[in-house]
């Protein structure tokens, strides 16, 4: 007669697990992405107002990567692994029974796993992952990511949203992320014990829900936006900003945070001064009989 199996480490700390789970999707990533919502939909306001919080985010400097690591990345990836245990060990029985709380139930585990390929694809798309020069110049740039600079932020935010299918990719994933900590909001309150009657239940539900419809709102103005901006125009305010800024000391002069090629190559350059001189007519040269021949005297004038 075999023994029976220990059960797994998730088994074991399940209770511990998913609390820590329940506590990393509002903090720190909901406030995180309640803020970077607030900071894309500020380009509605203007290219100025937007770069300038850009400005604000990359003065920490060195000191970023250790921030995005450590209070988004790390938490965002342990808050989806545990997300794909969850639904793996999930038993969903909307099908069965069809309330509005079991709807909810299946809807979160769904968006969950929308809005973890949604922020894969993000990230790699607008930042390229990793930021050594290696990784961007031979994985990240050759397949379409990296594609924000800091300080050209407005502009290639906008180019980076060209097309028909990136902008319906980032609707869909931002309208998931929104549902998911709308929703995500209600669900803690009940494992942390917050709200447990049902009358104090339903309270909570039209509280989460009307910040769910705010937030939705501030996400779809981000996303129009995002695609709405002229990246030609904004380039031109950009520059000037940077000058000032560089000239001002708020930011370093860093060329990997500014957009290498220019925007539109020129249509035509204007010749050099040495071209144009080379280029005039012959007439402006002396007659050929003004010369004199080689070895003549000049003759001195009566």
């Amino acid at each position: 007669m075999s023994e029976p199996t220990a059960p797994s480490f998730f088994l074991r700390h399940e209770f511990a697990i998913r609390r820590l789970h329940s506590l990393t999707g509002i903090v720190p990533l909901g406030v995180y992405m309640v803020v970077h919502l607030v900071t894309n939909a500020s380009l509605l306001n203007g290219v100025p107002t937007f770069q300038r919080a850009v400005y604000q985010i990359h003065s920490f400097g060195v000191v970023l990567p250790l921030i995005e690591w450590t209070f988004i990345f790390l938490p965002l990836l342990f808050h989806g692994l545990i997300g794909v245990w969850i639904v793996r060990t999930a038993k969903i029985n909307s099908n069965h029974y069809q309330y509005a709380a079991n709807k909810r139930y299946t809807w979160q585990r769904w968006t969950g796993m929308i809005a973890l390929v949604f922020l894969l694809v993000h990230v790699f798309h607008m930042h390229g992952w990793f930021h050594t020069k290696i990784w961007l110049d031979y994985v990240a740039t050759p397949f379409g990511g990296h594609r924000f600079r800091a300080y050209s932020a407005a502009s290639t935010l906008a180019e980076a949203m060209d097309g028909f299918l990136w902008p319906t990719f980032y609707f869909i994933g931002v309208m998931a992320c929104v549902f998911h900590l709308a929703n995500g909001l209600w669900t803690a309150g009940i494992t942390w014990g917050l709200w447990l009657t049902p009358e104090a239940q339903r309270r909570a539900l039209k509280v989460c829900s009307v910040f769910g419809v705010l937030l939705a709102l501030v996400g779809a103005g981000a996303w129009w936006a995002a695609i709405s901006t002229d990246a030609a125009k904004a380039v031109e305010l950009e520059d000037q900003m940077f000058d000032e800024a560089v000239k001002g000391l708020l930011v370093p002069d860093d060329p990997a945070k500014r957009r290498a090629p220019p925007l539109v190559a020129p249509e035509s350059a204007e010749p050099s001064a040495g071209l144009q001189a080379a280029s005039e007519p012959d007439a402006a040269l002396p007659p050929a009989a003004a010369i004199p021949p080689a070895g003549a005297l000049p003759v001195a004038a009566e």
